[in-house]
């Protein structure tokens, strides 16, 4: 990739919310930050300070969008919501205890890479396949678009999950081991057709993280 075409992104995780704290599944439920996220969100600002940012986009969720807002706001950026950087729809899972995930992982540890990536968490919910097709179109779309420039992305831990593991950076078996904390982020460059993780920060041993997307 040439230099001068690559656009970087910095795909944060949103601050805290109270159905993290209490381990509740999600997904497209527009669930705000709590005191704790709003801090979260300062605080990642903080790292940001120094990043010349040209722009700011954010899932429309509520909690995604406040992250992106604190973090634009010492860049006088406005914030553009769109759907695509939306947490993966877990339909009639959402709301519900974080542990019942771990029925879907085990059947997936069972199958095969593309399987894997056309199984469903439940009848209404997004495959991998499904999630990976949304979010990069709008890498790809805006990539494009945007060439050379420095763009925030506010979002969830499953876009930067399903990033993960779609760019070959770690496997699902190793995944399963690590989770995104919340204000957590991952710079990846992209000329609209490659994809490069270049840094992750945030990303820990499961045991050392105690909520989820």
């Amino acid at each position: 990739m040439m230099k001068n075409n690559v656009t970087t992104f910095y795909l944060v995780r949103h601050g805290e919310t109270d159905w993290n704290k209490k381990k509740l599944i999600q997904g497209q439920k527009d669930i705000t930050l709590n005191d704790i996220g709003l801090e979260e969100a300062k605080s990642t600002a903080q790292k940001f300070k120094a990043v010349l940012l040209d722009l700011a986009y954010s899932s429309d969720l509520v909690r995604a969008k406040k992250t992106a807002e604190i973090i634009a706001l010492e860049h006088q950026l406005k914030v553009l919501e769109t759907e695509k950087l939306r947490e993966r729809r877990f339909g009639s899972l959402e709301g519900q205890p974080y542990d019942l995930l771990a029925t879907h992982d085990k059947v997936m540890r069972a199958l095969d890479i593309n399987e894997r990536k056309k199984l469903r968490p439940a009848p209404d919910a997004e495959s991998d396949e499904e999630f990976i097709f949304r979010v990069s179109t709008f890498l790809r779309d805006t990539a494009i678009a945007n060439p050379g420039k420095n763009i925030l992305a506010a979002t969830h831990s499953g876009v930067l999950r399903i990033l993960t593991l779609h760019l070959g950076f770690m496997t699902y078996e190793e995944f399963d081991t690590m989770r995104f904390i919340n204000g957590g982020y991952m710079e990846l460059e992209s000329d609209g057709i490659d994809f490069t993780i270049k840094q992750m920060h945030g990303l820990v041993p499961v045991e050392k993280e105690t909520v989820e997307a």
